[in-house]
């Protein structure tokens, strides 16, 4: 029935008309129709006895209806906020504006075959449909218009039912990640009373997920992820996530100084980090989290080039051995354009990374700001849709939805190498940071919060009513981890100056940092002349089976006499041939940026075009059979992703 996906939207009433005038005389409808007929009463007539329960093709069609609705509209209609009444859409997803009625409920229909139940009853195919797409997780992946990730996708949402089935053993450790961030955010608030931190608290839920993303992506042969994220939340991820010392932290909150004396005092929640982590299937991941000052999505397309350097440099063109995980707000990925020009170039040959994964901190307010002020779009993640896309919205404070949802993420990754969004539906404890009062806008909102347990008590509460836990040995873990703390707070208070750690430490530790006396003398760049003429000659060469536009041939001819006859060289010439001479050398070449490849108005001419193709010719490729490699690419129109996808 998916084939016929051209009849979802057709009235069930004119197909039972159409079907009625079939009856009478088969020649009275379309051709199309005709055979779609035919086929009906011929899958009847060779698979069940007609009878008088026999359902019209109209009931079946509504049912059909129904449940595409849910699969485009669900999402709509989800349990995903835990602190506000969500929007109210019509028309609403009650069966009788489909022609259905609670006399239909117990009867019995084909339909259910497309969510896989079999033939169910409506009432069962409603409760698959709502805890399908309904609940915690909304989904929205009915806009894609690649067939095969959208049957992708509908077989795993649907085969799950989008319902996690965890373990004991997994349930104590999303506990214990939850007991981590929760209790880390507690203590610093604790001991250091009215200090800035832009803590997670209300976004506890980011910490397991996070883990999800390590624990799932090292099962899935993933060697190395690099995190790019804005200053709230970010102590949390670097203590529980890449598990940067506690004492170190705590060192930064005693206000001592740091030993780069150009540093700034809120630097602790602005710094990057780089760690190793051994993982429980046997595995080493390694982890880097960019630094970022207060420029929230300006770290996206930084990360997106220092992984794709990597990919290119280390990981021999290997999308599935890295991936670059990057953390929004909501407010920033509706707001900044530097989030549209990012996506936009995720799959475009010089800037693929194989597929980020996007997980949006969704407070639902930015700085003071609420979200209705803060974009016309129904959700922050709507760029998304743009470069196809699917986007998942979830309970921040259903923690294992939080964890299937991102199991599901890092499957589609592998599989489709595309960008996928998760939208963490959260809220901020306390105003911008913990020295703001956020009742002067929000006053509404935040007698709510101000009630409102946080994830790590209502997902102990969950488990001590599934057994799977009492509170008292809860309440040990608890107690232990915060002795932990303790520990490394007692041990930071001896430490007099802070040290800042580069977080690229082990892939810069060859690269010597210049000194005053290393400009006092002029390094020899210069190359022999007969190396010189040789490189000039090489890229002015046209290969004689290929046809090139005849002005191109022209150019490639003044090239060579610039070389052999007149000994003088144009700009374009003279940069061709720095390139040439360093790739000579052995050193590759990375070019980026709009028009490089011919050059705007038509100056560079790196890349040549094969008249009446599209088929290219690079002559900078073709010097000799040691040479490093060119890489050269036309860049989006972008302003500013494309300066820090390079820069990174």
């Amino acid at each position: 029935m998916d084939n016929l996906s051209y009849l979802n939207n057709a009235d069930p009433a004119i197909i039972e008309s159409l079907y009625e005038s079939y009856k009478k005389d088969p020649e009275s409808v379309d051709f199309g129709w005709r055979k779609f007929f035919e086929g009906f009463e011929f899958s009847h007539a060779s698979f069940k006895k007609p009878s008088e329960d026999d359902l019209s093709p109209s009931s079946e069609f509504r049912v059909i209806n129904l449940i595409e609705d849910y699969r485009k509209r669900g999402h709509l209609f989800t349990e995903t906020n835990p602190v506000r009444t969500r929007r109210k859409y019509a028309p609403t997803l009650d069966i009788e504006n489909f022609g259905l009625s609670t006399n239909d409920l117990n009867t019995k229909f084909e339909a259910g075959n497309k969510l896989g139940i079999g033939k169910a009853t409506l009432s069962e195919i409603l409760d698959c449909l709502n805890q399908t797409y309904c609940q915690s997780i909304g989904v929205e992946y009915a806009y894609i218009r690649n067939t095969e990730i959208v049957s992708w996708l509908q077989a795993k949402i649907e085969s799950t039912r989008n319902t996690p089935h965890f373990n004991n053993r997994e349930k104590i450790n999303i506990l214990q990640n939850l007991t981590e961030a929760v209790g880390f955010e507690k203590f610093i608030h604790k001991k250091f009373p009215g200090q800035k931190r832009f803590s997670l608290e209300g976004a506890e839920s980011l910490i397991p997920g996070l883990e999800a993303i390590i624990e799932k992506g090292s099962a899935l042969g993933i060697e190395e992820f690099v995190i790019g994220m804005p200053h709230r939340g970010r102590l949390n991820v670097l203590a529980n996530t890449l598990k940067k010392s506690f004492k170190n932290i705590f060192s930064e909150f005693e206000g001592i100084t740091y030993d780069d004396e150009t540093l700034l005092g809120d630097v602790k929640y602005h710094l990057g980090f780089t760690s190793y982590r051994e993982m429980k299937n046997g595995g080493k991941v390694k982890l880097s989290l960019s630094p970022n000052p207060s420029h929230l999505e300006a770290v996206g397309p930084v990360v997106e080039g220092i992984v794709r350097s990597k990919i290119d440099l280390e990981h021999k063109s290997d999308f599935n051995k890295i991936i670059p995980v990057l953390i929004h707000g909501d407010a920033s990925i509706a707001g900044q354009g530097v989030v549209y020009e990012l996506v936009q170039m995720s799959g475009l040959e010089g800037y693929q990374t194989g597929g980020t994964i996007h997980l949006v901190v969704n407070n639902q307010i930015g700085f003071t700001t609420n979200y209705l002020d803060a974009r016309t779009s129904t959700y922050c993640t709507d760029v998304a849709k743009t470069v196809q896309s699917p986007i998942f919205h979830v309970n921040g404070d259903d923690v294992e939805a939080v964890v299937l949802t991102i199991q599901f993420a890092m499957e589609f990754r592998k599989k489709f190498n595309k960008d996928i969004f998760i939208d963490l539906l959260c809220y901020r404890k306390y105003g911008h940071n913990e020295g703001d009062e956020p009742r002067f806008t929000q006053p509404i909102l935040y007698k709510t919060i101000e009630k409102h347990p946080n994830p790590r008590e209502i997902y102990l509460d969950k488990l001590v009513k599934e057994q799977v836990i009492d509170t008292s040995a809860a309440n040990k873990l608890e107690k232990q981890f915060h002795e932990y703390l303790e520990k490394f707070l007692t041990e930071s208070k001896v430490i007099e100056k802070a040290t800042i750690t580069s977080f690229l430490a082990d892939t810069w530790e060859d690269i010597v940092k210049a000194k005053d006396k290393d400009f006092e003398n002029s390094p020899r760049t210069a190359v022999s002349k007969k190396t010189l003429l040789n490189i000039a000659r090489k890229i002015s060469e046209l290969p004689e089976d290929k046809k090139f536009f005849r002005k191109t041939v022209k150019m490639q001819n003044d090239r060579r006499n610039m070389a052999e006859k007149t000994g003088e060289f144009d700009w374009s010439m003279g940069e061709l041939l720095a390139l040439g001479t360093l790739m000579n050398e052995g050193i590759p070449v990375r070019f980026s940026g709009q028009d490089s490849q011919r050059g705007t108005f038509s100056q560079r001419h790196a890349v040549l075009t094969i008249e009446d193709s599209e088929e290219k010719f690079i002559p900078l490729n073709h010097l000799n059979n040691n040479q490093a490699k060119l890489d050269i690419f036309n860049s989006p129109l972008s302003e500013y992703a494309v300066l820090g996808f390079d820069y990174g």
